[in-house]
């Protein structure tokens, strides 16, 4: 990727094309307001993501449940790692609430990991994605879910309730795996992909550039995605939130993300969202039709 790719020296600036645009918009500001004055848990606003303002004009939002400290502690990951909060049995509700007070067309929920959990915290997705249906039968939803340590039997759970999307991201290449995504595995994440589409499920998964993949690796990657069947994939590029995360090792040029679009339509993913600010949740809307 060495060609394609700009690799940096220490403290180099961000290319032109990671410049983001402040948010605008009449729904945008709309949105901020309820979030604001209901105080609504959004990845959108929490996250700071680059794409905010475009997605909420599209009536799309993320919301994370099962709290704010994750079991795990991944490389890439800006979410406090620790000991979780107790569970909140009436966060189904509020969730379902939030949505229906932003009136969201589509909305993506996520999660920190709870390996605290005997149940992974399946019961709670299971139900918030119940609450939704039950509050805005009009909304939606994909659920990017951790993997519940390839328990399939946790997994059911979302397959029982059966979202429009099932996302489940790799995030990285398989070489860098153990150093971005410290407890997952490469292969039990392929395998929880490949379950939920053998089981029905429109399947999606997300990877970040920049942290010393060669695009060789990118494809692969990506192949073995397409070998089991995924439907969409994210390809964005990796930004470090803080000092204490892994170093961006590479900018990846808008030329080679276009390449790696192109690569995957052709491969025969249902589609392909690949730029330097593509998130997880970016055009979610689309996928779910």
């Amino acid at each position: 990727m060495a060609n394609e790719s700009l690799v940096l020296p220490q403290r180099t600036k961000k290319p032109k094309w990671l410049r983001v645009k402040l948010p605008v918009g009449k729904k945008y500001t709309e949105l901020r307001g309820l979030v604001d004055k209901y105080k609504l848990n959004t990845i959108c606003t929490s996250g700071s993501c680059p794409n905010m303002g475009e997605c909420w004009g599209e009536g799309t939002a993320t919301f994370m449940i099962l709290g704010n400290v994750c079991t795990r502690s991944c490389g890439f990951c800006g979410v406090k790692t620790g000991r979780p909060d107790t569970v909140e049995w009436d966060e189904p509700e509020k969730v379902a609430r939030s949505i229906k007070l932003m009136n969201i067309k589509h909305a993506v929920i996520t999660s920190v990991d709870r390996d605290d959990l005997k149940d992974g915290g399946s019961i709670i997705w299971s139900e918030t994605v119940q609450a939704i249906r039950r509050a805005n039968p009009n909304t939606t939803l994909e659920t990017l879910i951790p993997d519940f340590q390839g328990n399939n039997k946790l997994i059911d759970r979302i397959i029982a309730v059966h979202p429009e999307v099932v996302s489940h991201n790799m995030e990285t290449v398989k070489r860098l795996t153990r150093e971005v995504r410290i407890q997952a595995k490469y292969d039990r994440s392929l395998g929880v992909l490949k379950y939920l589409k053998d089981n029905g499920m429109r399947t999606k998964s997300g990877i970040m550039l920049g942290l010393g993949e060669s695009e060789n690796e990118v494809i692969q990657t990506m192949t073995d995605l397409r070998n089991v069947g995924l439907d969409i994939i994210t390809i964005g590029q990796y930004l470090q939130p803080t000092k204490k995360h892994l170093p961006v090792k590479q900018f990846i040029t808008p030329d080679q993300f276009k390449k790696y679009e192109e690569l995957g339509l052709e491969m025969g993913f249902m589609y392909v969202e690949s730029g330097a600010l593509v998130r997880s949740s970016y055009k979610a809307h689309k996928h779910a039709s």
